[in-house]
């Protein structure tokens, strides 16, 4: 996993409905205007490719620490609450031109688990994503992406993630069709490039277009695109050393639900047209 140290780590909140109510974000939120009320509420990094300039206070220091694993989640030191976040990761290139993000271009989709501290009075969103090495997930199997639009590959795709805990496997976010998010092909990457370029140090946002520039213009992103809804059960567990946490991107015309516990069951993580995550949580 060491092969994205290049990429400039980007993250999406609010970009599945009601995903920040079960997270318990809302309130974070409540002074950030959007475009529609389907919007997402913000951009905000959980990895930077390049060292701290020691004149500035933000970005927090710990966003310069690779944070990918795909088979970890290391839990922080700290006694705190610590939720898994089933996502899409999407490896984009970036185009500039004076100064400005003018392109994102998604290349491979793959499991991800945004997983999160789950602390109030947090002054960025940031703070509570990236505490050390093997605090992200990102599944080494992508999928490659023939289109980022209507009646591409991702059209067929669907994501869900489980628990297990003493052997037994629990849903712990909702099955989804990727298409069910907020904001999704070019809609999405129109607005992550506006994101970049004016969002604002402001509330629990981060002024990205500064970070960009601080790291020389990263040409590669890994950007996740929003957390799913939990289950019952996933909302109300965290994470505790020993679980096995599962996120997955399947094909659906392909396979059922069933088919992707059969293969948890089976611990067999490396079926065509599947990205599965599957991390230890230690």
């Amino acid at each position: 996993m060491k092969k994205y140290e290049e990429y400039l780590g980007l993250g999406i909140a609010g970009n599945f409905a009601l995903h920040l109510a079960q997270a318990g974000e809302l309130e974070e939120f409540k002074n950030i205007v959007t475009e529609d009320e389907a919007a997402p509420k913000g951009l905000f990094p959980f990895y930077l490719p390049c060292e701290k300039k020691k004149e500035t206070s933000r970005p927090s220091e710990i966003l310069f620490t690779y944070p990918l694993s795909s088979t970890l989640i290391q839990l922080p030191k700290e006694d705190v609450n610590v939720q898994a976040e089933p996502e899409v990761g999407l490896l984009c290139e970036l185009t500039y031109q004076n100064g400005q993000i003018t392109a994102i271009e998604p290349k491979y989709f793959g499991a991800y688990n945004d997983c999160s501290i789950r602390v109030s009075g947090a002054k960025k969103i940031s703070d509570k994503k990236n505490w050390g090495q093997n605090s992200k997930g990102f599944a080494s199997q992508l999928i490659s992406i023939d289109k980022f639009e209507e009646g591409g590959v991702m059209d067929d795709f669907s994501i869900c993630s489980f628990l297990r805990r003493n052997d037994a496997l629990h849903p712990y976010g909702e099955n989804a069709t990727l298409t069910g998010y907020s904001y999704f092909y070019e809609k999405l990457t129109q607005w992550i490039c506006k994101q970049i370029n004016t969002q604002k140090d402001f509330g629990p946002l981060e002024d990205l277009k500064s970070y960009t520039v601080t790291c020389n213009y990263p040409k590669k992103a890994l950007i996740s695109i929003g957390a799913t809804r939990y289950t019952p059960y996933g909302e109300t567990t965290f994470l505790q050393k020993g679980d096995e946490i599962f996120v997955v991107l399947y094909n659906h015309k392909t396979y059922s639900l069933r088919d992707v516990t059969d293969t948890l069951h089976d611990k067999n993580y490396t079926q065509e047209q599947m990205s599965i995550l599957a991390q230890s949580v230690c």
